[in-house]
């Protein structure tokens, strides 16, 4: 296969193989594959290409799963809060849930799994003095406190697969037959997973890729009442838990859970949650199984001589691309959806690994090919956004999903399609394994570490929410940034202090989540050691509320580095007077107008040493504050654009005392990037708009030359080494 064909994987279906063979052609495809909902026919299978088959370990298997009901996977759930008004509280702890994905469970005794908490006081409520009435799915509780809140925490069996529920309603399945997801902790579901794999590989020679999708345990998605998405965690553990785990758990950790450690008030220890002891201790639990057990499969298929490949979604927890135990699966690639810079970052720097695989968007599905829709624009901005962080780490292939005879029906989507195509396998060929020149090193902060590599302020994967944005917008600039990035935890910084090559530290999230680091900031050891480094010439940045925790007269417990305060009304006797903005300032020389995002109210300025750059409505919203030899820098949020990734990158520098270094490979057009390949004497001068652009492109020395690209153009340039 030539230079301009490969390393793109085309979904197929029954009865769509002259069109398939035609898109083949165009998008240079030499990998074929199903989706959800789809087959592949026996004609495509004998395309000249590799085969990957979508591979479903725990669902997809009704008619094992029927006879083994008792193993069907399980989650802990919290009812709604509920107030006593009288001695005895009837609760209807189903309430709010969809009955189709989820049933009580029964077979284990609710006197010793369940637990009945009362919300006003924390405590647990005696197990005499509560009832369940199975029949109604109702908890009585006899002895209430009047004017109490109560919440019941329940088992129940999973009995719909969630992500073939969400296709099912997304594509008006119909009578499509509802996977029953089994667990393979339990005994005949471990045996299964295994000879049945052993029997598929039989039945299909012809797959080249085995295709997991996942493992064992989907992410916690849950429905509510109208079968739409209640809760929706994607780092989330939920669809772990079972009875068989509690115990075993109990046995190897030498101490016993309680439903509250999973339930978690109701916020079912989402990744915006400081973790517990206790849940990392469940983390640590799952993900060791899940690689015993993936390992296992892994096998089977290279002992038929084939490969294994893992899609980084659905039923992927315990995996943890970047946890202790990813590495002893062994797996041959991982495939992940890329919803964007960070999120293809995410995928192409996962280790251990022969090759990774994004799956770009749109998916091919009916939300999005439809009459009147233009699927070119989600199509234009997904590349536009990844491309950035392809040509700082590129994935080793890319791909689609859905149905192919949907996006077949919008000629411009696969035109455009071709050229993007065309365009990765030009990237890839010319920098795959040459590490691009980073003018900094900078370490995102918080209590997560590199276990949550690319994956800070992620509800559902890569989707719009209101109060992230303003944070993820930082992971996104980076991801196609000439920076070199790390993640690491408040523990790394006890345990080991901080790595010689940061530049740059950068904390930022809101108050009391695992982002900004809630307590972590009133150890005593965490708060010394960073005060020293930055006071002896580090660079810190603090974005929303950052350090943010009330201890001994601050809110922000880096306030004297910061150079701010956030007033929560405890200081109002005192006058704020630093409010008068800087004439100007390195920061904001590009910038005519700030997005802050959602924003940060009452910040404001502790001494005339802060440089306020941008001040308005009686808050700071951007700031700097020398601390020793170092700086510090405040930003009230920052969602992703091009104006906030050149913001961002003039504070790196300027945290970091490199201001002089600004303009070594650099473009005066924020809406352009350079990225730059000193080893191969190689630079692509980027065009990140659909708009023609013109800028000042300059080199290592600083000498400047004007260059006007097309709309979406790269230019590739050679240059000299040699001052």
């Amino acid at each position: 296969m030539n230079k301009n064909k490969g390393r793109v994987t085309l979904p197929s279906e029954e009865n769509f193989l002259k069109e398939t063979k035609e898109l083949m052609e165009r998008w240079g495809a030499d990998a074929i594959r199903d989706s959800d909902g789809t087959k592949l026919d026996s004609a495509i299978k004998q395309l000249n290409a590799k085969i990957y088959m979508t591979y479903f370990v725990a669902r997809g298997q009704n008619e094992f799963a029927k006879n083994h009901m008792d193993e069907c996977q399980q989650l802990y759930l919290m009812s709604l809060f509920h107030t006593a008004t009288a001695e005895q509280l009837e609760i209807d702890f189903m309430k709010g849930y969809f009955e189709e994905q989820l049933q009580p469970d029964y077979l284990h005794d609710p006197k010793k799994y369940w637990e009945i908490i009362d919300r006003t006081t924390g405590n647990v409520v005696d197990v005499k003095d509560w009832e369940v009435n199975e029949e109604m799915n109702r908890v009585i509780i006899t002895k209430a406190i009047p004017w109490h809140e109560y919440t019941v925490s329940f088992l129940v069996f999973a009995i719909w697969d969630p992500t073939q529920m969400y296709n099912h309603i997304t594509n008006n399945w119909g009578m499509k037959e509802h996977d029953i997801p089994f667990d393979v902790r339990q005994p005949h579901s471990n045996e299964f997973m295994q000879t049945y794999l052993k029997q598929w590989l039989t039945e299909n020679p012809e797959t080249d890729v085995v295709r997991f999708t996942t493992f064992f345990y989907h992410f916690t998605l849950v429905f509510n009442n109208l079968g739409k998405e209640k809760f929706v965690d994607w780092f989330g553990y939920g669809a772990s838990v079972s009875v068989a785990a509690m115990e075993a758990f109990e046995k190897e950790k030498g101490y016993r859970l309680r439903p509250e450690d999973i339930v978690d008030q109701g916020y079912y220890n989402t990744s915006f949650r400081i973790p517990t002891q206790a849940f990392l201790d469940y983390m640590d639990f799952v993900q060791k199984f899940v690689a015993e057990e993936a390992k296992k499969l892994v096998d089977i298929v290279h002992d038929s001589g084939k490969e294994a490949m893992m899609f980084l979604g659905d039923n992927w927890i315990g995996t943890e691309p970047y946890g202790e135990y990813f590495e002893n699966i062994g797996l041959d690639a991982v495939v992940g959806s890329v919803g964007g810079g960070a999120t293809l970052r995410m995928i192409a720097d996962i280790p251990h690994v022969r090759y990774t695989e994004g799956r770009f968007l749109p998916y091919f599905f009916p939300d999005t090919f439809y009459e009147g829709n233009n699927p070119v624009i989600e199509a234009n901005e997904n590349w536009l956004t990844a491309r950035r962080a392809i040509l700082r780490n590129p994935v080793d292939r890319i791909g689609y999903g859905g149905y192919l005879s949907l996006a077949y029906q919008f000629p411009e989507f696969v035109t455009y399609i071709e050229k993007v195509t065309d365009e990765f396998r030009e990237i890839y060929d010319t920098i795959k394994g040459v590490k691009p020149y980073s003018g900094l090193k900078v370490a995102i902060l918080n209590s997560w570490g590199k276990l949550r590599t690319w994956q800070t302020h992620m509800v559902a994967h890569a989707l719009w929410y209101k109060q992230i944005y303003s944070y993820l917008g930082v992971l996104e600039s980076l991801s196609g940034a000439a920076v070199e990035v790390t993640f690491i935890s408040f523990d790394d910084i006890i345990n080991d202090g901080i790595p010689d090559d940061i530049d740059v530290i950068i904390n930022a999230g809101d108050a009391d989540t695992a982002f900004s680091g809630g307590a972590h900031w009133i150890n005593e050891k965490v708060v010394t050691t960073i005060k020293a480094w930055i006071y002896n010439g580090g660079g810190f940045i603090g974005i929303g509320e950052p350090t943010a925790y009330q201890h001994e007269g601050h809110y922000f417990q880096l306030a004297s580095v910061l150079g701010v305060d956030k007033e929560r009304g405890f200081s109002l006797s005192t006058d704020k007077y630093f409010v008068t903005p800087v004439e100007n300032h390195f920061i904001s020389d590009d910038s005519t107008v700030f997005d802050f995002g959602e924003g940060m109210k009452n910040v404001y300025a502790l001494t005339e040493e802060t440089e306020i750059i941008e001040y308005s409505n009686g808050e700071v919203h951007l700031s700097s504050h020398p601390f020793g030899e170092g700086r510090a820098i405040y930003m009230a949020g920052l969602p992703y654009s091009e104006e906030n990734t050149r913001l961002l990158m003039r504070a790196l520098y300027y945290a970091a005392h490199k201001e002089k270094e600004f303009e070594k490979w650099h473009v005066s057009n924020m809406y352009c990037e350079i990225h730059v390949y000193p080893s191969i004497q190689k630079m692509a001068i980027v065009n990140n708009t659909m708009k023609e652009q013109t800028t000042f492109v300059y080199d290592e020395q600083g000498n400047k030359k004007e260059v006007t690209l097309a709309p979406s153009e790269i230019r590739w340039e050679s240059f000299s080494n040699e001052g």
